[in-house]
C-alpha cells in the first residue's frame, strides 16, 4: 500500500501536551525531509472525525502521556483501520499502568523494586514502606509526580493526598533504587545502545533533566562493562517482548555498583512512546547506530500497521 501521505499526531490534552508538540514538530520537518507528504494534527476531541475525512496512510503517533499513550487512540486508529507507528492497544494499555507492566516484566524474568499500588485518598500517615521511598503516579510520564522520600522524613509527602495533586487517584510506591540511570531502547525486535543519563543540577531524572537544553548529560554508549552492557540490552528486549510492544520502545533501569560491579539492576519501565525532542534519548541511539534522523523515521512509518 502507498505510505506517502502521513498523520503526524501532537499535541493532545496531556500534562505532557508541550514534549508531544516539540516531538511532533521534529518528526513532521523531518518526514517532510524525507519526501512524505505531512499533515500536522494538534489533537482534539474530534480526532476520529477529522481523520476519517483526511484518510492518511499512515498515523505517526507522537503523543505522549495518557490518551496518546495509554491505548486509547490506538484503539481508534484500529476502529478506523489507519495503520499507525508503535505498540498497540494491549501494550500500550499494559505499559502505561507502571504496577501491572512490573507485574508482567517481573513474571518474564525481569528484574523489579519491591512495590505498591496505593489509593492516593487512604495514603498511610505511617510510611508505608522503609525509607528511602519513591512515590509516583500509575499512570504518567516525563516524572510527572515523582516524589522522593529521603531516609531523614518524618511522614510521607503530604501532597499525595492535597489538592494540588493531579495526576490520578492510585500511586505506586516503590523502593529507592541508589545508583546510576541507565536507559536502552529496542527498534522492532533489537536492542540500541545504552545511554548512562547523568542529571545536571538536579538530584533524578525529572521533567526539566529530560526536556531542559543542559538539563542532562548522555554518556553513550554508557561506560560500564562489556557484562552489563550486555544484559541492559537483553533486559530491555525481554521487557518490550513481555508487554508485547511493537516499534520503538526504551526501557529505564537503575544499575547500582556501588559495592561491586555486578552490582544491582532494575527495570524501572518501559516507555511506549519514547520522545523525539532535540534532547531526546532514542533519536540518539538511532544516530549511533549510524541511522539519520529521518531515516529513523521513515524506518517507523514503514514499520506502522494495525493489530499491533
Amino acid at each position: 500500500m502507498s505510505r506517502e501521505h502521513v498523520a503526524v499526531l501532537m499535541g493532545g490534552f496531556s500534562s505532557e501536551r508541550p514534549v508531544s508538540l516539540s516531538s511532533g514538530k521534529a518528526c513532521a520537518d523531518a518526514l517532510e525531509g524525507e519526501g512524505f507528504k505531512v499533515t500536522r494534527i494538534d489533537v482534539e476531541r474530534d480526532i476520529s472525525e477529522k481523520l476519517s475525512a483526511l484518510k492518511p496512510d499512515v498515523v505517526f503517533n507522537a503523543l505522549h502521556g495518557p490518551f496518546g499513550e495509554d491505548g486509547t487512540i490506538q484503539g481508534i486508529l484500529e476502529y478506523l483501520q489507519i495503520p499507525y507507528t508503535h505498540s498497540g492497544v494491549l501494550a500500550s494499555a499494559l505499559a502505561m499502568d507502571k504496577g501491572r507492566a512490573k507485574r508482567v516484566a517481573g513474571a518474564a524474568g525481569v528484574p523489579v523494586a519491591e512495590s505498591q499500588v496505593l489509593n492516593r485518598f487512604s495514603f498511610p500517615s505511617e510510611h508505608p514502606m522503609k525509607a528511602p521511598y519513591v512515590v509516583k503516579p500509575v499512570r504518567e510520564g516525563s516524572s510527572f509526580g515523582v516524589v522522593i522520600v529521603g531516609e531523614d522524613q518524618a511522614h510521607p509527602p503530604q501532597v499525595i493526598g492535597s489538592d494540588e495533586w493531579r495526576y490520578g487517584e492510585e500511586v505506586i510506591v516503590e523502593r529507592y533504587i541508589h545508583g546510576r540511570e541507565l536507559t536502552c531502547g529496542v527498534m522492532g525486535d533489537q536492542p540500541m545502545d545504552v545511554i548512562e543519563v547523568v542529571p545536571q543540577g538536579h538530584n533524578f531524572y525529572d521533567y526539566d533533566s529530560k526536556y531542559a537544553s543542559g538539563g542532562s548529560k548522555h554518556v553513550l554508549p554508557a561506560k560500564i562493562s562489556p557484562k552489563i552492557y550486555q544484559k541492559i540490552q537483553t533486559l530491555a528486549l525481554r521487557a518490550h517482548q513481555a508487554i508485547g510492544c511493537r516499534g520503538v520502545s526504551r526501557s529505564d533501569f537503575r544499575y547500582d555498583d556501588r559495592f561491586s560491579e555486578d552490582g544491582e539492576i532494575i527495570w524501572l519501565e518501559v516507555n511506549t512512546q519514547p520522545g523525539m525532542t532535540p534532547t531526546s534519548l532514542v533519536p540518539e541511539m538511532a544516530g549511533h547506530a549510524g541511522y539519520s534522523f529521518g531515516a529513523f523515521l521513515r524506518w517507523m512509518v514503514e514499520d506502522a500497521s494495525c493489530l499491533r
